[in-house]
């Protein structure tokens, strides 16, 4: 089935609920299907009716370059929920018959298919795999001064690569006396990456870098 219109109420209602539990519409990383109901959204959610889907929309969003996110893109409506076939699949799973027959009568042949059942039910719940846990953090990094090479700069804040760490869209923010500081949003796994560490890093270009700030942070 997938998403429905997700430029209506009903949409986007369906979008939210469906990342209550997601960071991203397949896997655990942005990707061409986040792109394709990213378009098929168009506009911001409302955060206090769509909190789910809003803090999604932003994070892909602050994404520099679409085209560079890995797979293949396909319609909106081939991604989401799964429709009434893996419904019933899950259901299956959630309400599977653990006790065999409803016989009064219960023999050795259906005690042992119980335990089979439920031991299978346990295993499956305890294979699903858990998400990780991000954060979208906003880094000011403050030149020395209105000669420093802000190109220089910004190409390597972004040559500092990190297991968990994804660069996101920057700009340019005036300071006074003809400074522009770098602001730039970066996604983070939380136990992967150091921002401690992070920071040392780009402060280890001396030549154009005065220093680091975190402006702002958000769970995903």
């Amino acid at each position: 089935m997938g998403f429905s219109d997700l430029s209506s109420a009903a949409g986007l209602t369906q979008l939210n609920e469906f990342l209550v539990d997601k960071s991203y519409i397949e896997g655990n990383a942005a990707s061409q299907a986040d792109v394709a109901v990213y378009k098929a959204v168009a506009s911001a959610p409302d955060a206090e009716k769509y909190p789910n889907a809003a803090r999604w929309f932003k994070h892909i969003a602050a994404q520099e370059d679409h085209s560079a996110l890995p797979g293949t893109a396909k319609e909106a409506s081939a991604y989401g929920p799964e429709g009434a076939a893996a419904a019933a699949e899950e259901e299956d799973d959630d309400d599977v018959d653990l006790f065999g027959s409803d016989d009064d009568e219960v023999d050795e042949e259906a005690e042992k298919l119980k335990q089979q059942r439920l031991a299978e039910y346990a295993a499956k719940k305890a294979a699903k795999p858990k998400t990780a846990a991000k954060s979208i953090v906003t880094l000011d990094v403050k030149p020395w001064d209105d000669e420093t090479d802000l190109d220089a700069l910004l190409e390597n804040v972004k040559k500092v690569e990190m297991e968990g760490l994804v660069w996101g869209a920057h700009q340019w923010i005036p300071v006074g006396f003809g400074i522009k500081k770098l602001q730039i949003n970066l996604v983070v796994e939380d136990d992967l990456v150091s921002l401690d560490e992070l920071q040392q890093l780009i402060e280890e270009d001396e030549d154009n870098v005065q220093s680091t700030d975190i402006a702002a942070m958000q769970k995903l």
